[in-house]
């Protein structure tokens, strides 16, 4: 997922920028308005965070910009305007959020996630087979095919795989895997992303075959040959 950030605050792109990297998500970032908007013109984004004021270009007129060429990704506004009109204001010029500063960082991951959802850029409807390397994902059926052998998987080793083998080679952290398995009305056990890790692997790396998840002690796990 590719992100560009907007913001001439370098106390708050730095730590916003290390936390979403941390995150395994791409990000740029520009403290200049009129660089922002032409990255936003010439590059693919699935999401744009901006602030509301900006050097040369404001991120009100960035977005409204956009809008009106057809531009459809999502749009996050930082900004430290918090009254009704404001919020009105950004909205109609086509943001798709709003976080007034100063914010929790963690506030602000939820929104990310939320608003990373409606990329355009996602594929709406998926194939339901994935295939990476040897490995074969069969949706629909709950079936991983390896070297010829079948694997029976249960719904979460389904999801858990599919999310793996839509991001190849991407730094997937325990909290992105959790929030993308599990939604806000589970609680499962705090352990429960490594166990099925473990019961994953059992399934899909046989002796001999060469592994394909690759724990990032720390941080997560890569997926990938």
């Amino acid at each position: 997922m590719k992100i560009l950030l907007v913001d001439d605050e370098p106390e708050l792109t730095e730590p916003l920028t290390h936390v979403l990297s941390h995150e395994g998500y791409e990000v740029d970032v520009t403290d200049n308005g009129n660089i922002g908007y032409e990255l936003a013109v010439n590059n693919s984004y699935d999401l744009l965070i901006l602030d509301w004021m900006l050097p040369n270009k404001p991120g009100i007129e960035i977005c409204q910009a956009l809008r009106s060429q057809g531009n459809t990704t999502p749009v996050l506004f930082l900004t430290a305007k918090d009254t009704l009109n404001d919020r009105v204001l950004g909205l109609d010029a086509g943001a798709d959020d709003y976080l007034v500063k100063p914010f929790e960082l963690r506030e602000l991951l939820a929104r990310v996630r939320a608003l990373l959802r409606r990329s355009p850029h996602l594929d709406p409807t998926p194939s339901t087979k994935l295939k990476i390397a040897d490995l074969e994902l069969d949706r629909d059926n709950q079936v991983a095919y390896r070297q010829g052998r079948g694997v029976n998987l249960s719904d979460k080793e389904v999801q858990l795989l599919s999310y793996f083998m839509e991001n190849p080679g991407q730094l997937l952290t325990h909290e992105q895997i959790y929030q993308q398995l599990w939604d806000q009305t589970e609680q499962p056990n705090s352990n429960v992303v490594a166990a099925l890790i473990r019961l994953l692997r059992r399934k899909i790396e046989a002796e001999g075959e060469l592994p394909l998840i690759h724990t990032v002690y720390g941080k997560g796990y890569r997926f990938g040959s």
